[in-house]
């Protein structure tokens, strides 16, 4: 089924090739719309998945920052999840 992650009135990301992990749904990093998001310098550990790093969302002049995050180098039990990112922080996954 196709989902796509809404913040702000603005779809951010759509696909149906999805991965659900712990209750959150990886989509490929080549369905989230770049122009929404800068780089952020937020680090976080996980100890199954590695180190994830973050995006800030800007839509309509309005942050969220950290609301995305992915893990470019995940650990093997988690190596699904790679090239793929995931939302929250207000970011809504809808079906399509």
């Amino acid at each position: 089924m196709k989902k796509q992650a809404v913040w702000n009135g603005q779809v951010i990301a759509e696909s149906d090739d999805l991965v659900n992990i712990e209750r959150n749904y990886y989509f490929p990093m080549s369905s989230l719309d770049k122009s929404f998001v800068t780089e952020s310098s937020t680090t976080t550990q996980c100890p199954w998945k590695g180190t994830a790093h973050y995006y800030t969302l800007e839509v309509n002049g309005e942050k969220n920052k950290d609301a995305v995050w992915y893990y470019p180098n995940p650990k093997e039990a988690a190596k699904t999840i790679k090239d793929r990112v995931a939302f929250w922080k207000g970011v809504k996954i809808e079906d399509v």
